[in-house]
């Protein structure tokens, strides 16, 4: 409860401390110690006509010895998540990379791509030359595309928009808009939420 509920609330230790009658210094080891138990474990194995989704998604984290400045110039870590894309339970959550790493990179760097092996896996077009499959895109010379290329797109889009869903019920854990943990703290807390999340739609 503790540990769930520093993550759900991002309360300082010595707020939080108080509400289960502990010191500061015990609820610090209680998050230390529980934390990578509660996490998520990546799927091993996968049906053979799953589909998963992949996409990245930036935390902000305090820690600059893993955040760097990314895109919103604010320091932040890269986390590569993958969803079934039937289910949609998150099967697995890359390493945290430093904000400013491309999503291309992140998919190899962070350990995702060989969690899902040969999985069929589906992306957006921030992944080209991975050998996921992305929306089509002109050529150049190219005014238009073909109506099969249009509509295979715009089906992609509505798959994939599936894990924007994901990121944006996962990000109601307040510990993800701005963390403040060192070191593996972040990763314990990603793969943590990510598990709470496979709960929240088992029931």
């Amino acid at each position: 409860m503790l540990v769930t509920a520093y993550w759900r609330t991002n309360l300082t230790l010595r707020q939080l401390a108080p509400l289960f009658g502990v010191s500061k210094s015990t609820a610090g080891r209680f998050i230390n110690h529980l934390s990578p138990l509660l996490g998520l474990r990546p799927r091993k194995r996968f049906a053979k006509n799953t589909v998963l989704i992949v996409d990245g998604t930036l935390v902000l984290t305090r820690d600059q010895t893993i955040a760097e400045r990314s895109k919103n110039y604010r320091y932040s870590t890269n986390h590569q998540v993958v969803i079934d894309a039937d289910t949609r339970l998150i099967v697995v959550v890359g390493r945290p990379l430093a904000g400013n790493r491309n999503d291309c990179k992140a998919w190899e760097e962070s350990g995702a791509k060989a969690a899902v092996g040969r999985t069929l896996t589906i992306a957006d077009g921030g992944y080209p030359g991975t050998g996921l499959v992305i929306p089509h895109r002109r050529q150049r010379g190219q005014t238009e595309l073909p109506t099969w290329k249009e509509d295979h797109n715009r089906s992609h889009k509505q798959v994939r928009a599936r894990a924007e869903h994901v990121f944006a019920r996962m990000k109601t854990w307040k510990i993800l808009r701005d963390c403040r943990l060192k070191g593996d703290g972040i990763h314990h807390a990603m793969l943590g939420i990510a598990r709470m999340h496979n709960l929240a739609l088992t029931g």
